[in-house]
């Protein structure tokens, strides 16, 4: 009897030479770094060096979030990843009233160059790659680095990192947009043209399917609103002006990494093949890296559990090898006691343990592509690759991403999802070990990372700190400047990153735009 996979397609008990009956390996193959990059986007993948090892962190002030960052450099992590805490993620300052209550909760408090100058202090970074988790106020934290690395005597060419900046995703199943969609694409086609001249070795974005999958989409799912978001982009930075080949070459993509290892595998292979295709067919693309889908990828957090946390360490060496497999570009491994609070020192250690002993005591990185020609996963690839394209023609069908956002379809298919995951863990039809199997009857007293509350009130202390002691007249000048920029057409990011360089906060160059754009109202907030 077979099996159904988390896409809801069968898993055969046995897969043979029929399963490939059709199958042209080299249209649907090729070679490892070659179209339709199936196999891989570089020709030798792990055999030249391992995936870039990435461990998401920060909390609390950027002090304590740069003793993370030195300490977890010294133990080998090859990028750096920034969580920003929600109040920066929704470009509030720390001392506005909407903040309250939340600031350094989940990430860092960042609220001026002074923050992200103390955040990266002693970190060089012309050598260290950096990603940061940051979408609606994404231009704001890119340019305070460009900043601090100016500083530092850093040329802004030798920048790499990359900015999530992927805000269609948060109406569909995260929530930190700012903007409507359409003022929130201008500014991200802002970003593209910015970065193209200034920073032209940035990921100007990093298109997610974590967060949906995380919300419960499944692996179908998460590749087809990905991939439908992604063609919403680049449709609107050719609307813009820009040529396909300026700016595709530095799209990447974010996407989960379950414990299913094996539909895992050929999701990532599903994914690099469609893209490949509608980059080629669709825009016309002729640079062969417009043609990458190249990702980086993160451990199942909605999967670890809070019952018997150690049983999680299991499950993310499980998530990381299929992720491996998959052919990701980075990786960032979550920490077993992330279900019940901010990861401890001893816990991000031991997720970054694991994916260095992925790299070096296993034979990962001897051959690239191992599963190629498999009849399981090369049969599976294909099922999930005609299950997304379904799923983005009825998005197409709909008017394109955004049009099917207002519509909520993203939204409905997913919260279903996440429903029958639900119902299904709890029917006992899907075991979570520890949770509805093996169980223990009291597990032991575990203690998390706990938030200092006073962090708030030291956050305020140095904005009015900050505000006295700064040029008011040059920051006023310098906001006037972006409150015309994007009233106009003009690139919002240039008089954005002088008011910045002046002192201005985060909190202060989102209201502007906020007072220009608007805010988003969802169609179900009524």
């Amino acid at each position: 009897m077979s099996r159904v996979s988390e896409s809801g397609l069968p898993i055969e008990p046995v897969y043979g030479p029929s399963a490939l009956e059709g199958f042209d390996a080299a249209q649907q193959l090729g070679e490892p770094g070659s179209y339709p990059f199936t196999r891989g986007v570089y020709p030798t993948m792990y055999t030249g060096r391992p995936w870039t090892m990435r461990q998401y962190a920060g909390f609390g002030t950027a002090t304590e979030s740069n003793e993370r960052y030195h300490r977890l450099v010294e133990a080998g992590t090859g990028g750096l990843s920034v969580a920003f805490d929600l109040p920066t993620q929704m470009g509030y300052d720390s001392d506005d009233p909407m903040a309250h209550g939340e600031v350094g909760k989940v990430g860092v408090a960042i609220d001026s160059i002074e923050d992200m100058r103390t955040l990266f202090d002693g970190i060089p970074l012309g050598e260290v790659s950096t990603s940061m988790t940051i979408n609606a106020p994404a231009s704001v934290l890119l340019l305070l680095y460009q900043l601090v690395a100016e500083e530092q005597g850093v040329d802004a060419a030798k920048l790499t990192g990359t900015i999530q900046n992927d805000v269609l995703k948060e109406y569909i199943a995260r929530g930190t947009y700012i903007y409507p969609p359409t003022h929130s694409l201008r500014l991200i086609s802002d970003i593209f043209a910015y970065c193209h001249r200034e920073i032209p070795r940035w990921n100007t974005i990093s298109i997610s399917g974590y967060h949906m999958a995380e919300a419960g989409a499944t692996p179908a799912q998460e590749i087809a609103f990905t991939l439908a978001n992604a063609k919403e982009y680049v449709r609107a930075a050719l609307a813009a002006g820009l040529a396909v080949d300026d700016f595709a070459p530095r799209l990447s993509f974010f996407f989960v990494a379950r414990t299913t290892l094996l539909e895992e595998v050929a999701k990532f292979r599903a994914a690099r093949r469609i893209w490949a295709r509608v980059m080629r067919e669709e825009f016309g693309a002729r640079n062969p890296s417009s043609l990458m889908l190249r990702f980086h990828a993160q451990t199942a957090g909605v999967q670890l559990t809070a019952q018997q946390p150690e049983v999680n360490l299991v499950r993310v060496t499980l998530q990381a090898l299929a992720a491996v497999l998959g052919g990701t570009q980075s990786l960032h491994t979550n920490s077993y006691d992330e279900a019940i609070a901010l990861p401890t020192e001893k816990a991000a250690r031991l997720a970054l343990r694991t994916q260095q002993v992925l790299a070096y005591e296993s034979d990962l990185t001897a051959t690239v592509d191992p599963f190629a020609g498999s009849y399981a996963v090369e049969s599976m690839t294909d099922d999930l690759e005609r299950a997304v394209r379904s799923l983005m023609d009825a998005v197409e069908e709909l008017g394109g991403a955004v049009a099917a956002i207002e519509a909520g379809f993203q939204k409905r298919q997913i919260e279903q999802s996440a429903y029958d995951v639900t119902t299904s863990v709890e029917d006992g039809s899907r075991t979570v070990i520890g949770v509805n199997r093996f169980r223990r009857e009291a597990d032991e007293i575990y203690e998390p990372l706990r938030v200092d509350p006073t962090i708030e009130a030291g956050q305020a202390a140095r904005l009015a700190r900050l505000r006295a002691d700064r040029d008011s007249g040059e920051v006023t000048r310098h906001l006037a400047d972006l409150r015309s920029a994007a009233q106009g057409s003009d690139n919002v990011l240039r008089p954005m990153r002088e008011a910045l360089r002046a002192l201005a906060t985060v909190g202060e160059v989102c209201h502007v735009l906020r007072e220009v754009w608007g805010v988003h109202q969802p169609a179900d907030a009524f």
